[in-house]
């Protein structure tokens, strides 16, 4: 199941909590031995992979209340725990654990770290 989103500008999307935003790897239309897969084969596998756009902040850490301590200054701002993927880098993640997107006609996937099984990056990949 895929829903479908309307709006012109893909750097206006902000990703919430743990998620992360994955443009899928093209899928491969031949075997290795050069038989044709039918379009969809892919798609049903178990484990998925595509490169990570975006990121959101991570897990947010409850703020620890300092009543002893009247001096301090005391703020609201949330404190994140960072996530471990970036933007490039190759993710290989659970396929019944993401959520499927269309934006501007493209397929794209929303998954949770938890649901990532492994990154890979390579700082020369976009240069």
């Amino acid at each position: 199941m895929s829903i479908q989103i309307e709006h012109t500008d893909l750097s206006k999307f902000i990703m919430v909590g743990d998620r992360v935003l994955i443009k899928p790897k093209s899928s491969v239309e031949k075997t290795k031995g050069g038989l044709l897969l039918p379009p969809g084969v892919q798609e049903n596998e178990h484990i998925q992979s595509g490169y990570v756009l975006k990121v959101g902040p991570g897990y947010p850490v409850p703020a620890i209340a300092e009543i002893d301590e009247p001096w301090k200054n005391k703020t609201d701002e949330v404190k994140y725990v960072p996530l471990q993927p970036r933007e490039g880098d190759l993710a290989v993640y659970l396929q019944n654990s993401a959520y499927e997107i269309r934006f501007n006609g493209e397929k794209y996937i929303i998954v949770s770290q938890s649901g990532i099984l492994l990154l890979i990056r390579d700082e020369d990949l976009f240069k």
